[in-house]
């Protein structure tokens, strides 16, 4: 890396520019780290009950509503022989073992990002093991965060032959970036047909002791609720989450008890169905009705999915027993006794759940299951929002308006627009289909993509990350995709029953990111190639060829190198430039949270005298930029303890004789260090100079207590900059964005001219500006119009 150094007064001490664009790399490696990396701490044996207790509301509400309709959508026609329910009553068994409990709690969970679970999250998991992001805007320094954990590999493993060949092939990170992205549509579109089917299903019971009632009544009701529940939105969980674990918990207890109450009442002859033989009989005996009942058999591993894109307030530990415990048992028991019932009531299979009920509890039990779904659908719509969040962080969503919900957990969110648009779709859904049958489909093939994108995710996890035998690895790949691939198989079947819906959901939604992605990286690439060279911006002098006015511009750019394009249309149309201008790059990782401590990154551009700098400020998928948040101040913080750790280091070169340059300066700095045991670690590149110098800052505490041991006093360039950075701050700060337009070049095919100009460009349009997302007030915003052909 080029190196050179300045004087108080500017003037060379000791080295030459090298004028080429090496002279403004990226970061360089941070000065100060925190030591604590993410660790799923000991709990206490009464903690992790606790936790357990707690995550039956979050995270198995939609997974506990199931037996509400599996049987109704296995059997929409009447059930021929008492055999048919042992074989489906198998099928149930051995699906809720196979997906929930092997694959999901046993293996899936482990493979958390930092404690967040979903198919973004082992998206960013892989892009941290292998360089498959397609917006190139990292660095290398940006792996030193305490957060961006990941492991080594052998360099002529087998993981490192995988790796080189993701990274080499650029189709092959287009792919598994699409893969990332149906998953997440799929989602998407669980949120959707949750709330409708569960809320549907719970409220059809009333039918039962009212006959009379006609279908559109049932459907009305239903529509009410949730109209009701997505109106509330707004308010968060954290008012009313602490009723969500006791429902969940009276739920299953509910349905397990009623589960024992039929197979004590109707015989147990049923509980045969323990024995695989039943499937394979079942099937030969059916044949392709038999095929196609395994669309009904699904929806009882439906919610399986959110055991791990609910995963973030939740040990994973905690989860597990919840599961094993007390989920898989009651569901266990729900299941088999509605199939005792069935054995003696062929004709009841539409609703068994609500028939297999002892009068006695009819209508506490029927209270509690409309609770019930309303708490399965409120974790489907958290999540949905969560998901949605992590998509716009990696640049596969339009920005939007995130509201933090709670101050406790830092993933409840809100997204309006979002809010609305589900709400619209569910109501749709609800109206539309009017009976749980065909929105069973549609929910079936939801769910199933999903868990086949799961699946060859973690087939990379468990090669990249976890760097597992390939015999384990062929094992887990056959028995899932083995499972998955049938369940497909059946709904394909059932596209035209209502399966298509969530087809097309995904469809609308997976068009809207992937174009969006597809904008942002031209734009970036565009800006990457058009910026402005540093031998330019040198032989403009201190002045930069404009007339300096008091006051600081903080330029915003997507670059988290190089002088933008922007910069270089702003003064060639402008005669003035502020007297310090900050060049702003805001930039999201493949991690989940980026601690406040290495947030910042703040680094000089030129000489002193130039009074330019780069603040790079970067965020995890699951950090917010909250209102309430004063970034600007935050920035000059950072700045101005940039400034004094500088002249520090500076103060240190001098009075021991110390070179910036010298070919001892790592031994240098390393005696330095070691003298100073009480200082915050300064892991400087040994040969950046005070112009291309960059540290990432925490507390002035820090700094000042590195002054006080190192015996070194403040220089007067210190105060005199710290103080002129202070004038100019206090003169006015203007924030300078671009006001792009990014048109498709006029040789460029029908495809991308349509998704660029008319699909990129009302995306742009109906957007929230980055003004907003930023919280640039409104009466120190400058915004810079430019086109980009693409």
């Amino acid at each position: 890396m080029a190196s050179t150094g300045f004087d108080e007064d500017g003037d060379n001490r000791g080295g030459m520019w090298v004028l080429e664009q090496k002279i403004d790399q990226p970061m360089d490696e941070e000065a100060e780290r925190l030591k604590n990396t993410y660790r799923e701490k000991k709990l206490s044996t009464l903690l992790l009950l606790r936790l357990a207790y707690q995550s039956l509301g979050v995270v198995y509400g939609d997974l506990g509503t199931s037996p509400l309709y599996v049987f109704y959508n296995t059997f929409p026609q009447q059930i021929d022989n008492q055999e048919d329910v042992i074989g489906a009553l198998s099928l149930i068994i051995y699906s809720l073992t196979l997906v929930p409990l092997l694959k999901y709690v046993l293996i899936v969970l482990r493979a958390n990002d930092n404690g967040q679970g979903g198919t973004l999250a082992l998206y960013s998991l892989l892009c941290r093991h292998a360089n498959i992001r397609t917006i190139p805007n990292q660095h290398h320094t940006d792996e030193e965060l305490t957060t961006y954990s990941r492991s080594t590999i052998r360099e002529k493993s087998f993981a490192a032959k995988t790796k080189r060949w993701l990274e080499e092939t650029s189709y092959m990170k287009n792919i598994i970036l699409m893969l990332a992205l149906v998953g997440t549509c799929m989602v998407i579109g669980d949120g959707i047909l949750t709330p409708a089917i569960s809320v549907l299903s719970a409220v059809g019971g009333i039918k039962v002791n009212h006959a009379d009632l006609s279908n559109g009544v049932v459907v009305l009701v239903a529509v009410v609720i949730l109209v009701g529940l997505f109106s509330v939105q707004h308010y968060g969980t954290d008012r009313v989450g602490w009723l969500f674990a006791p429902i969940v918990l009276l739920w299953f207890l509910l349905i397990g008890g009623i589960g024992i109450f039929n197979i004590c009442k109707y015989g147990s002859s049923v509980l045969k169905a323990f024995s695989p033989l039943y499937i394979y009989r079942y099937l030969q005996r059916e044949g392709k009705d038999g095929w196609l009942s395994l669309g009904g058999i699904l929806l009882s591993i439906t919610g399986t999915e959110a055991l791990f894109a609910d995963l973030a307030h939740f040990p994973v530990s905690s989860v597990q027993i919840a599961f094993t415990l007390l989920v898989f048992p009651c569901l266990l028991l729900a299941y088999s006794g509605q199939a005792a019932y069935l054995m003696h009531n062929l004709d009841h299979s539409k609703d068994a759940f609500y028939r297999s009920i002892p009068d006695k509890i009819y209508w506490p039990v029927f209270v509690v299951a409309t609770l019930a779904a309303i708490v399965a659908s409120q974790a489907t719509i958290s999540a949905t929002f969560s998901i949605i969040k992590q998509a716009n962080a990696h640049g596969c969503f339009p920005r939007i308006k995130v509201v933090h919900t709670s101050k406790k957990f830092l993933g409840q969110i809100y997204i309006p627009d979002i809010n609305w648009i589900l709400m619209i779709l569910c109501i749709a859904v609800t109206a539309g289909f009017k009976n749980q049958s065909q929105i069973g489909n549609a929910y079936g093939t939801a769910v199933v993509l999903v868990m086949l994108v799961t699946t060859l995710l973690m087939i990379l996890i468990m090669i990249l990350v976890w760097r597992c035998h390939w015999i384990l690895v062929v094992v887990f790949t056959g028995l899932s995709l083995i499972v998955e691939c049938t369940y497909f198989s059946a709904v394909l079947f059932k596209v035209d029953q209502g399966g298509w819906a969530p087809l097309a959901i995904a469809g609308a939604f997976l068009l809207i990111m992937y174009v969006w992605h597809y904008g942002s990286v031209k734009r970036y690439e565009f800006e990457m190639h058009s910026k402005v060279s540093m031998a330019w911006i040198l032989g403009l002098g201190p002045s930069l060829g404009l007339v300096r006015v008091p006051g600081i511009g903080l330029v915003y750019t997507e670059l988290a190198s190089g002088v933008p394009h922007i910069f270089s249309h702003f003064i060639t149309n402008l005669p003035a430039i502020h007297s310090v201008v900050v060049f702003v790059c805001v930039k999201y990782l493949p991690v989940y949270t980026v601690p406040e401590d290495e947030r910042f990154l703040v680094k000089r551009i030129g000489p002193k005298n130039f009074h330019m700098f780069r603040c790079v400020a970067r965020y995890g998928y699951k950090d917010l930029h909250k209102k309430d948040e004063d970034f600007e101040k935050k920035l000059f913080h950072n700045l101005f303890v940039f400034v004094k750790l500088e002249s520090m280091m500076e103060g240190c070169s001098d009075s021991d004789d110390y070179s910036l340059y010298d070919e001892q300066t790592e031994r240098s700095t390393q005696g330095l260090l070691n003298n100073n045991t009480n200082t915050a670690a300064l892991n400087m590149d040994p040969t950046v100079s005070s112009v291309d110098s960059i540290v990432s800052v925490s507390s002035p505490l820090h700094i000042n207590a590195t002054i006080q041991s190192s015996g070194h006093v403040s220089s007067h360039t210190e105060v005199d900059e710290v103080e002129f950075l202070n004038n100019c701050r206090d003169a006015g700060v203007v924030h300078i964005l671009g006001n792009t337009v990014v048109r498709a070049r006029r040789d460029s095919r029908f495809h991308k001219k349509i998704a660029v100009d008319y699909i990129y460009a009302f995306l742009r349009k109906i957007c929230r500006e980055n003004s907003v997302i930023f919280n640039v007030p409104h009466e120190s915003l400058l915004n810079v119009g430019q086109v980009f052909y693409v």
